[in-house]
């Protein structure tokens, strides 16, 4: 089960998780073998503007600050990045410099931090961990009919997408850039459009439902976990939404990215 915990855990299954956010950097030591996190998730601001170098030398100046703690340490690091990675290259910015686009991430990051780095797209980070917990705590699917399609969508400043199939990551989903009534979906049904356009809970739920629905037809997913911090008021606006996919609300909110970097080194 995917929890904050300390205590004693085998070296070779701990790994630095880092989730680089537009605003703050979280990081934490993560036990892989079950996902839970050893001791609590650190935090920094994220560089100003947030080049490639200047968010290399926070990460460096984060792995340093671990070691020095005397934390167990593997040499691998997992880094969640708002951007597209193919191959280890970034072919977006979201939120952070657009000097990222076409930087070899994994090369600059493990040249800096002098180890192996494996660095993600945060959204599917954050899908990988809400599957791996829920398959935790729920090894048989029971709650949800054994699901095989998992789609988790963060609500955020935009909407982050991932996809898991049979427990594999399809990579890079960016269903927010789905055009909805000629508008982009994360325009019309993100969190900060919520905000934005003083909707209440019931107005809100009324444009989720558009993008959700449009989203079940084209993909047919067995679940749907909605995340970001919006999720914590599930009960707000989830009893308005009307789907024959289960819908459901994440269970990690702010530790998914960290805990879904660490895995994705395992």
């Amino acid at each position: 089960m995917l929890a904050i915990a300390e205590r004693d855990v085998p070296v070779t299954s701990l790994r630095l998780g880092i989730d680089v956010g537009g605003t703050a950097i979280k990081y934490a030591m993560v036990d892989t073998a079950d996902g839970t996190l050893h001791g609590d998730i650190g935090e920094v601001p994220t560089p100003t503007p947030a080049t490639p170098d200047a968010v290399a030398t926070v990460l460096a100046e984060i792995l340093a600050q671990v070691r020095l703690r005397g934390l167990p340490l593997d040499s691998s690091v997992g880094v969640a990045l708002p951007a597209v990675v193919r191959h280890g290259v970034a072919h977006s910015a979201a939120n952070i410099s657009p000097e990222w686009l076409g930087c070899d991430v994994v090369e600059l990051l493990s040249r800096r931090l002098g180890c192996p780095v494996t660095v993600s797209n945060d959204a599917d980070a954050a899908g990988l961990a809400e599957v791996a917990h829920r398959a935790a705590i729920d090894p048989g699917g029971s709650n949800n009919g054994d699901p095989h399609v998992i789609l988790v969508l963060t609500l955020g400043t935009g909407i982050g997408s991932a996809l898991v199939v049979d427990g594999v990551l399809v990579p890079n989903f960016e269903l927010g850039h789905l055009q909805i009534g000629g508008m982009k979906a994360e325009a019309k049904a993100s969190a900060v459009a919520r905000e934005r356009d003083g909707l209440n809970w019931r107005e809100y739920a009324l444009r989720l439902q558009e993008y959700l629905s449009h989203v079940e037809f084209l993909f047919s997913p067995d679940l749907v976990i909605l995340g970001g911090g919006i999720s914590v008021r599930h009960e707000e606006f989830l009893p308005h939404l009307s789907l024959r996919t289960p819908v459901v609300p994440a269970l990690l909110a702010n530790k998914a990215g960290v805990v879904g970097a660490a895995l994705t080194v395992r």
